[in-house]
């Protein structure tokens, strides 16, 4: 899932790799998906993005947007987004697939579910879009101590820590999958509710979501998650799958996995509370 580090990672190799290419033709839905997403109707896809020149790709929140003259490719958390060179064999199952005029390609695809959006530039214009957009960085310096203590309210107070960091696109792109390190890192339990973390407490929450994300882009991204060349990314995540030992990396503890709001949380026993 692709959530603030791949984020970042993404945009830059893109930036990288397909700035200036021009695009010779856009094919979607090849292979039907339940929970593909699309903006309008992806057969116009083709039409609207054939012959425009990739010119910027943006990281916002967990989304990744590319712009190409006046048009955009926006793409969801569960969007699988990968290049191919000229050469290289494409995959036999895809949503969406960008092929650009030197015969390189950008083929994206989705397990689970996600949103491949085409449109014209300014007319993408709901909810999680807007608030990804809007949104502070928790990678940003505006990301202070008063801007963390703006998202507490009576609502969220009564929230576990798991409920607070990822819901209702307080933090958008803080997801599931580096909710784990941050927590590790702070030693709050992800079950914890926020009215029991003091002052104090929520500075060295504060330092942990912003140095751990920071570690996650420096290292390339998470190992749990690939980048647009299909490798995994360099950051290796103490609290996930990748965990086979299920052994705290800090005290040697053991590391317990639960089902908490529709997902999987780990916890070291011994470190958070």
């Amino acid at each position: 899932m692709i959530e603030i580090p791949e984020a970042v990672v993404l945009t830059k190799q893109l930036s990288q790799t397909i700035q200036g290419k021009r695009i010779g033709s856009v094919a979607a839905t090849s292979s039907p998906h339940k929970f593909a997403w699309f903006f309008g109707d992806p057969a116009e896809y083709d039409v609207l993005l054939r012959g425009r020149t990739i010119e910027v790709a943006y990281a916002y929140g967990g989304r990744v947007e590319i712009e190409a003259e006046g048009a955009i490719m926006h793409f969801g958390d569960g969007v699988n987004i990968r290049y191919f060179g000229k050469e290289d064999k494409l995959p036999a199952k895809y949503q969406l697939w960008v092929k650009f005029e030197d015969g390189s390609s950008l083929v994206c695809a989705i397990a689970m579910y996600g949103g491949m959006w085409c449109c014209k530039k300014g007319e993408l214009d709901d909810f999680y879009s807007q608030a990804a957009r809007e949104k502070t960085s928790p990678l940003s310096d505006k990301f202070d101590y008063e801007y963390f203590l703006s998202l507490f309210d009576e609502k969220s107070l009564k929230l576990s820590a798991k409920a607070f960091l990822a819901t209702e696109q307080r933090i958008p792109g803080l997801g599931n999958g580096v909710l784990q390190d941050i927590l590790l890192n702070s030693k709050i339990h992800p079950k914890r509710k926020m009215n029991t973390i003091d002052d104090g407490q929520k500075g060295l929450l504060l330092k942990s979501v912003k140095n751990t994300l920071a570690d996650m882009v420096s290292g390339g991204g998470r190992d749990t998650e690939n980048d647009l060349f299909g490798n995994p990314g360099g950051y290796k995540t103490k609290l996930s799958k990748a965990n086979k030992a299920m052994v705290c990396p800090d005290c040697a503890g053991a590391v317990r996995k639960e089902n908490y709001m529709g997902g999987s949380i780990y916890y070291c026993e011994g470190c958070q509370y």
